[in-house]
């Protein structure tokens, strides 16, 4: 797998379109952050580390879905990839969707939304946005 980022938002993407509750995902850090900057923002209802054999560990991420079966996330998007990394200044850190999704960033502080970047001043890779 090249790009485990995005395999996790195309699992999400995929298990949303199909109504499902659970969606497993292979376990790394960076995804471990992900899902709780998710779990934050309240886009899923919660996240837990599955721990298993060395290497062979995932997270269990419980969707969350309105009152009429639509689910919160509306769209995922992969912005830096492996071969193209998108990188951003404090000043040039972008909204998403005009406010109302968010951007989640890889900085030298750790991973965090483009709001909580914009307030310690801090830019760094843009990995993905979410609506």
């Amino acid at each position: 797998m090249t790009d485990p980022i995005a395999d996790m938002l195309t699992r999400i993407r995929n298990a949303k379109q199909r109504k499902h509750e659970i969606v497993y995902i292979p376990l790394s850090k960076q995804k471990v952050e992900i899902a709780r900057i998710l779990k934050e923002e309240g886009f899923i209802r919660a996240f837990k580390v599955m721990a298993g054999d060395p290497g062979k560990g995932e997270i269990r991420i419980l969707l969350k879905y309105s009152g009429k079966q639509e689910s919160v996330i509306t769209d995922l998007k992969r912005v830096s990839t492996p071969g193209r990394r998108v990188y951003v200044g404090r000043e040039a850190i972008p909204y998403v969707k005009r406010g109302l999704g968010i951007a989640i960033l890889s900085t030298s502080k750790g991973m965090m939304t483009d709001r909580a970047s914009r307030r310690v001043s801090l830019g760094g890779e843009i990995l993905c946005y979410v609506w």
